[in-house]
């Protein structure tokens, strides 16, 4: 019986779909049924537009709507989440195939679906490895950063679409501008305008009007998030009447193939996949790290609780679904899970349902996607694009921490001058870079008691009592080989200008461990302590710090100093002498 329980857990834990669907009702099956619905609705034109956006056929964005959010429902851990095609992948897609040595092999639809290959099988290799905390190795400043400077990439790639423009390729050459914007096709514009407008009004001031009517909450959301599909159908049904593809030239997304392509994974040839490689792994880090941001957003919401490393299996095996099934690399995005969430999802069974209702219609009703026109698409996406450019995010950044707020800007910066791949491992390469400056030269205290108490704060911050031949130092931080150096100073310092001092106390209250260098180190200072006649002594060190210290002959050597319970202690016997 306790084996069958063991393997249960197991079943479980692989497939948590299993656990929720154990105690599954009928109220939660008709709240995801209603979000199913609504986020559906958004799937058919955020899919074809991610797709044009990265230089793809409409269909891989439709594609990868369906098979992978099934896949995911099966092996995630969000309750939520809305795994399908994101703005943020689509412009490292465009990245990936514009390069001169990928785009060089020809056959862009392949190589996309070598990109979804090879990134499901990066996040199934990172989570055989146990690499789901490396979450937590990516700061937000960087990830800021990267965002904002994608989010530009991508409004500088849309307007083109919205003016009907072809991409410039005028670089810093003034004049050949004025020749490139006299080509505005004016029915192109004014279409993208009036369907930025209809979004627009179907956020926050429909809303508003629709609460002020004293509408139910759930219609609200219903009506309000009908805005994308509104203006797909508004705009190709003016496109379709007054015949403007041919009459004025309006770009539309043209044919797209009904039902689904075979499933099948061959991928050949094998020379593409190692040039591809690179940028797979990047676009695989990046949509881990954003899927599980976007999840815990909602989990914390209700007290649910994403396990990263499952969530690497449930990616992987999503994007390998969407390279089988024709479609392109796919990730958590963050418009449809807040409208998933929203709109009362309870389960990933919202997911399933909305999946359903797309495979329905791109089987059916694949016609009638021809005549969309991409104006709107990049209406859409700008309308989604723009809330993700947070300057004031850097600007916040910078004033509370100048490092972060440099590896914020410096991301950003990166991605706009340099591409996507280079800005983000130029942001995590100063992260890094600041944060070991932190560590090599921590946080030293000189403290002193506030009278009247047995607390011990900072002689700079507070009015404190000292003693002229008793020195306490509180270090903030743990002593390693890339900051002993910088503490030894620090005391050498502290004793240059305190030539009485015949005591010193390190106070270990934020120290979790020692080094083999840092023992070494303040081996030797205790030696050269002694040497002048002063005492060493620590006071306050945690259980795991004395045990590591115990191992060695620090604490002998520091004799006739003392290892104190507490700082009081300490101050009680040597402050009288």
């Amino acid at each position: 019986m306790p084996h069958s329980k063991s393997n249960n857990s197991r079943l479980t834990q692989l497939f948590p779909i299993i656990g929720w669907l154990k105690s599954y009702t009928r109220q939660e099956f008709n709240s995801d049924l209603f979000a199913g619905i609504i986020t559906a609705i958004l799937l058919v034109p955020q899919g074809i537009a991610y797709a044009i956006m990265a230089g793809l056929p409409p269909q891989l964005g439709l594609y990868a709507s369906i098979l992978p959010p099934v896949l995911y429902a099966l092996f995630g851990t969000s309750r939520t989440l809305s795994v399908g095609p994101v703005s943020i992948a689509a412009i490292m897609i465009a990245s990936a195939l514009t390069a001169p040595e990928i785009s060089v092999l020809g056959n862009p639809v392949q190589s996309a679906l070598i990109l979804s290959a090879e990134s499901g099988a990066i996040m199934l290799l990172m989570a055989l490895l146990r690499m789901g905390g490396l979450v937590n190795f990516i700061s937000h400043p960087v990830l800021t950063g990267f965002t904002s400077g994608a989010a530009l990439l991508i409004i500088g790639s849309q307007l083109p679409q919205l003016f009907g423009l072809k991409t410039p390729s005028c670089g810093f050459n003034v004049s050949c501008y004025s020749h490139y914007f006299s080509g505005i096709v004016s029915a192109t514009l004014f279409i993208g305008l009036i369907a930025i407008g209809l979004l627009v009004f179907f956020g926050k001031p429909l809303v508003l009007m629709l609460k002020n009517s004293g509408m139910q909450s759930y219609l609200i959301a219903a009506i309000s998030k009908c805005g994308p599909l509104l203006t797909i159908i508004l705009t190709t049904l003016a496109v379709d009447y007054f015949d403007l593809t041919s009459q004025q030239n309006v770009a539309v997304v043209g044919k797209v193939p009904s039902g689904f392509p075979v499933l099948n994974m061959d991928l050949s040839p094998i020379e593409k996949w190692s040039v591809l490689l690179p940028y797979s792994g990047f676009i695989a880090l990046i949509a881990y790290v954003e899927s599980v941001a976007i999840a815990k957003v909602t989990a914390n919401f209700r007290g649910e609780k994403i396990f990263p490393n499952q969530e690497l299996i449930a990616l992987g095996v999503a994007n390998v679904a969407a390279a089988i099934s024709g479609g392109m690399p796919v990730a958590g995005g963050f418009s449809r899970t807040m409208v998933n969430f929203s709109a009362g999802a309870r389960t990933q069974m919202a997911m399933l349902i909305a999946a359903g209702i797309l495979a329905l219609a791109v089987i059916f009703f694949s016609p009638l996607f021809e005549n969309i026109p991409k104006t709107a698409l990049a209406a859409i996406i700008l309308v989604a694009i723009v809330p993700l450019v947070k300057l004031n995010d850097i600007a916040h950044t910078w004033r509370y921490d100048r490092g972060d707020g440099i590896a914020e800007i410096a991301t950003l910066l990166g991605v706009l001058v340099y591409g996507i791949e280079e800005g983000i491992t130029l942001g995590i390469i100063l992260t890094l870079i600041s944060h070991l400056r932190k560590t090599s030269q921590p946080h030293i205290a000189v403290v002193g008691r506030i009278p009247g108490t047995e607390h011990y704060r900072n002689i700079k911050r507070h009015n404190v009592e000292t003693w002229s031949h008793l020195l306490l130092l509180r270090v903030d931080e743990s002593i390693t080989f890339a900051n002993i150096n910088y503490i030894e100073e620090f005391i050498n310092a502290e004793l240059r200008q305190q030539p009485d001092i015949k005591h010193v106390v390190l106070i270990f209250t934020s120290i979790s461990d020692i080094d083999t260098t840092a023992l070494e180190v303040l081996e030797n200072l205790n030696h050269t302590l002694q040497t002048a006649k002063m005492t060493l002594h620590i006071s306050e060190a945690k259980g795991p710090v004395l045990d590591k210290l115990e191992k060695t002959d620090f604490l002998k050597q520091l004799q006739p100093g003392k290892a104190f319970f507490h700082t009081e202690d300490a101050v009680r016997e040597l402050a009288k002498g």
